[in-house]
């Protein structure tokens, strides 16, 4: 569990790093997207698939690690949904302060369902057996 926390904790600084530092490189390039989708389409238009990899790939894996995480930190947020709600909600906390108080960055909708996909990829692959493993649901008593 101290293992799984100092995890978590190392993860909460990589993606400060990632989405909270200002970025003048992209000011030119950042809009609010509150329409899904519509980032998805810009990244996939770009002429070079890298820069659509880079975009698109970097927020999966950047969901990976809360996904087998969250199971063994927060026992219930183990099962899909509550993996699903958990992440959402972090990452759109993550995304509006990134687009109100980040210059270069801006809320984007569509970062927010990559990085809940990428959490539940990471929960399907080991999150499930690891938050098992960790928390083993105790056997009902029988009824004398």
């Amino acid at each position: 569990m101290l293992c799984a926390f100092a995890v978590m904790v190392a993860f909460a600084v990589v993606l400060a790093r990632l989405t909270l530092d200002p970025s003048p490189a992209s000011e030119a390039i950042a809009h609010t997207n509150l329409h899904p989708g519509r980032s998805l389409k810009i990244y996939l238009d770009q002429p070079a698939l890298r820069d659509a990899v880079k975009q698109i790939g970097g927020n999966i894996v950047l969901g990976v690690p809360f996904g087998i995480i969250v199971p063994v930190l927060v026992p219930r947020a183990r099962g899909f949904f509550g993996v699903l709600l958990l992440t959402a909600f972090v990452m759109l906390m993550v995304e509006t302060a990134q687009g109100l108080l980040v210059e270069g960055r801006a809320f984007d909708v569509d970062d927010v369902i990559l990085n809940t996909s990428g959490a539940l990829i990471g929960w399907v692959l080991l999150g499930r057996r690891l938050g098992r493993a960790v928390h083993a649901r105790k056997p009902k008593k029988a009824k004398a």
